[in-house]
């Protein structure tokens, strides 16, 4: 296998759609024979089609092992680039799609929890009002897997927060609530009944919390730290609020929650919150969007909603 470096003007002229369409089958069934299947060809015709990749890229993509094809480390990177030029494809297609369907715009959206109970409701009532025939496709994830999401190009924006310092170089990010965060429990537990109360008191119980790479549940990994406790060993996670709320409301769980997410169920009496506060805040949640892509007039007038919700908010 040949080892020129590559360049600009040959992959432009030979990359082709199955190529990409191949990594992505091969990347999901470890198997020639499964992908040729999901890809409707031949195998031989699907070698054929991994062989030529390989050529241009001018190294392997994949190890041949016994029972499985694995990425090399060079594939894996391959394999990210396919992945995001499908989903940008498949999201382009939609959009012609529609228009030629006499819509109006397609928009795909992710969102952490904390948004779901403000603005991100307000902000689709509102644009519905004034295009009732705009299509949005709304998804409530973690903020590490929104921009595993972003960056694949499954979504036109999500709503969330950085991560890591390294997405600040892909994404661009837009400011929209500072948030605080409370403890929670359901409305009848027995921890209520404490006007004091400090976060050593809460090890023993069973704790909801998310994910381990959220910035909540970092933040609560600090905060136990520093009090010199260890993690509670009895923990559920889940990045989505419906869950957390069921779990609650039938169980004497604690969580960590953003104050937008659970105050009105405070306010109503179905959860109640526990008198402690955190020295650290977690950092504004906003919106983010990625750097390489030019934002549709659709996503456009979403974000201006956004900030419209969020003004009056204040």
């Amino acid at each position: 296998m040949r080892t020129a470096s590559l360049t600009f003007q040959a992959l432009s002229k030979q990359l082709k759609f199955r190529h990409l369409m191949l990594l992505d089958a091969l990347a999901h069934t470890k198997n020639m024979r499964l992908a040729a299947e999901q890809m409707n060809v031949t195998q031989p015709a699907a070698t054929k089609t991994l062989h030529d990749l390989e050529e241009l890229m001018g190294a392997s993509l994949f190890d041949r092992l016994p029972r499985e094809m694995r990425p090399t480390e060079l594939g894996a990177l391959v394999i990210s680039y396919a992945r995001r030029a499908l989903n940008d494809l498949e999201r382009f297609v939609n959009e012609i799609n529609v228009r030629k369907e006499g819509g109006y715009g397609h928009l795909v959206i992710g969102a952490i929890p904390a948004s779901f109970g403000n603005i991100v409701t307000a902000a689709i009532k509102a644009i519905k009002q004034r295009r009732p025939l705009l299509t949005i496709k709304l998804f409530e994830q973690s903020s590490d897997q929104l921009l595993i999401g972003l960056e694949q190009k499954k979504f036109d924006f999500i709503i969330g927060r950085f991560t890591e310092n390294r997405q600040k170089e892909i994404f661009n990010f837009e400011s929209l609530i500072d948030e605080t965060l409370w403890v929670v429990v359901n409305g009848q537990h027995p921890l209520l009944k404490k006007k004091k109360l400090s976060i050593n008191e809460l090890g023993d119980w069973p704790w909801i919390l998310q994910p381990a790479s959220s910035p909540s549940r970092q933040l609560m990994e600090e905060s136990f730290s520093q009090a010199g406790m260890a993690m509670p060993a009895n923990l559920t996670e889940t990045p989505s609020a419906f869950p957390m709320l069921q779990l609650l409301q039938s169980s004497e769980m604690v969580t960590l929650q953003p104050r937008s997410a659970v105050s009105e169920y405070v306010k109503r009496g179905i959860l109640g919150r526990l008198p402690i506060k955190f020295d650290r805040k977690l950092s504004p949640y906003g919106i983010i969007t990625h750097k390489e892509d030019i934002v549709s007039g659709s996503a456009q007038e979403f974000i201006v909603t956004l900030h419209e919700i969020v003004r009056k908010m204040h």
